[in-house]
């Protein structure tokens, strides 16, 4: 008999539950497997009443709920603790006792539910000793070595929505109406959605934008009597030669995107003969209940970590590989966060459809629908 934990560090996503659920199913009743939660990420480890037992009951009727009933974990870098010494705040390296929680606590491996952060921290514990899986998840999708991450289907399902509602009323008012979308540095759900919800701009941040392209499609709708126009922009889109948006410095030190939206509302108003308006969707993309397809995927993801925990197959992660469910090398799967190709097929669909991708304007498409 093992004994696994299993953690989700970083943000929440839509369908966590499913996997920490298929975790414990499968660990307990094929492997024999004992299984304990860790509350709020790795630190959990290390905090009073942090590691606890999970058996059936604890699993019962979490599959359709979001979040994470082990807490999610915006901080809790092992690297980098958080840590109060004479009254200020200070970081300091917290890993060796991880490792030596982990032994004390009897734990024969942790599976790691994360993004790339998650991650990048398992590899580092792993490098020194821990036994560790990974599960990825993100609604970015822009972990490297798998196709789909947990969480990004149920975000570009929100997205659509959101833009299916936003199409009405810019209709009604004759409006531009942008919509910023979450993803950081990667533009999949901004892509996806977009084309999905019948945006006629979608900016993404490999693809810098030049406005003078989102003014030609707009202004060529309001010379052809369509009088409203949708963007799809992902809070990482950046203009030629220009910068990104922040907003501010999150908890765990990394810049917080935010602001493009609407800015390039306001442009937009300034140069063309049309209202625009700017909506940011939020967190409204990572909350709620997992769609079908993130339900069916993290029980397939967790099933599989149960799995490598059961045959001590440390150093691997659950992955969608040409389209079927297996598991890669965790620690050579690091590097870049994957991104959109700009010559892929989901841009040059776009693109056949006559959305604007911000960096040049096609007016043959310019017909009347």
């Amino acid at each position: 008999m093992k004994r696994i934990g299993i953690l989700t560090g970083g943000g929440d996503a839509p369908g966590l539950n499913a996997a920490i659920r298929a975790v414990v199913k499968t660990s307990l009743g094929v492997y024999g497997n004992e299984v304990y939660g860790i509350r709020r990420g790795y630190g959990g480890l290390l905090a009073e009443g942090g590691v606890f037992p999970l058996d059936y009951a604890a699993v019962r009727g979490i599959l359709p709920q979001g979040g994470t009933i082990l807490g999610a974990a915006s901080r809790g870098n092992p690297f980098a603790f958080q840590v109060k010494e004479n009254g200020q705040m200070v970081t300091r390296d917290g890993s060796d006792q991880v490792i030596d929680r982990i032994k004390d606590l009897g734990l024969d491996m942790i599976i790691a539910i994360g993004g790339d952060g998650t991650l990048a921290i398992a590899r580092e514990l792993i490098r020194k000793g821990a036994p560790i899986v990974g599960i990825p998840k993100t609604i970015d999708n822009d972990v490297i070595g798998t196709e789909m991450t947990i969480g990004y289907d149920t975000a570009v399902g929100m997205a659509t929505d959101a833009l299916d509602r936003l199409h009405t009323t810019a209709e009604a008012h004759h409006r531009a109406m942008v919509l910023e979308l979450m993803g950081r540095y990667a533009g999949y759900i901004a892509l996806m959605a977009g084309v999905s919800g019948g945006a006629d701009v979608i900016l993404i941040p490999e693809i810098p934008f030049r406005y003078e392209a989102i003014f030609k499609k707009i202004q060529a709708r309001v010379d052809r009597g369509a009088h409203f126009s949708l963007l799809a922009v992902s809070e990482g889109a950046l203009p030629v030669a220009g910068e990104r948006i922040y907003q501010d410095v999150e908890v765990v030190g990394q810049p917080r995107l935010g602001g493009i939206g609407e800015q390039v509302a306001e442009q937009i108003e300034a140069h063309c003969a049309v209202e625009a308006r700017a909506t940011v969707l939020g967190h409204l993309q990572r909350g709620g209940s997992p769609t079908p397809y993130d339900r069916w995927l993290a029980s397939q993801f967790g099933a599989v970590a149960a799995r490598l925990a059961a045959e001590n197959r440390v150093g691997r992660m659950a992955a969608l590989v040409h389209g079927r469910v297996t598991d890669i090398d965790l620690v050579e799967s690091q590097g870049k966060a994957r991104e959109v190709d700009p010559n892929g097929a989901g841009v040059q669909t776009a693109r056949g459809l006559g959305i604007c991708m911000g960096d040049r304007y096609d007016a043959h498409h310019e017909i009347e629908e």
